[in-house]
């Protein structure tokens, strides 16, 4: 099952600040839900340890993440692979990075995701709204982090 998702997020922060951040898996891993263990593997790939809850679907997964900064183009793409409990999960997602006036940076985002598995037996609908809250907590943590940081 494929999955696409986009959305936006404004974070009291500068671009720099943001771009510090989302580049430094140390920080970026912590940012997940639900995290069980991290593996800081080296400056761009970390593996991390999740529990899941997916309908009849829940236990742990672990996950491969890569960063592919592209600072030219404003621009941070993620790659994320992994799975559990015999569900597989490939994940392709990038954040364009854009300065605003007041001093606060906007991510317009977009990702895609396919599910393959038990996981992905569970409906469209229940899968959708799960994908969405995972994102959605991942960019209020990056938020939440920055503006303690800058408080």
């Amino acid at each position: 099952m494929k999955l696409n998702y986009d959305g936006q997020e404004k974070i009291n922060a500068t671009r720099e600040q943001v771009w510090t951040f989302i580049n430094d898996p140390n920080k970026v891993v912590y940012c997940l839900p639900d995290l069980q263990k991290a593996e800081i593997i080296d400056d761009k790939n970390f593996a991390a340890h999740v529990k899941v809850g997916l309908g009849p679907v829940r236990g742990k997964f672990k996950f491969t993440v890569t960063l592919e900064p592209k600072p030219d183009e404003d621009k941070m793409l993620v790659k994320m692979r992994g799975g559990g409990l015999g569900t597989v999960i490939d994940l392709e997602a990038g954040a364009d990075i854009k300065q605003q006036a007041d001093s606060t940076t906007v991510l317009d985002w977009t990702g895609e995701a396919e599910v393959r598995g038990p996981a992905a037996t569970v409906g469209g609908r229940v899968l959708d709204r799960k994908a969405k809250e995972l994102i959605t907590h991942v960019f209020a943590e990056v938020s939440r982090n920055l503006n303690e940081q800058h408080a």
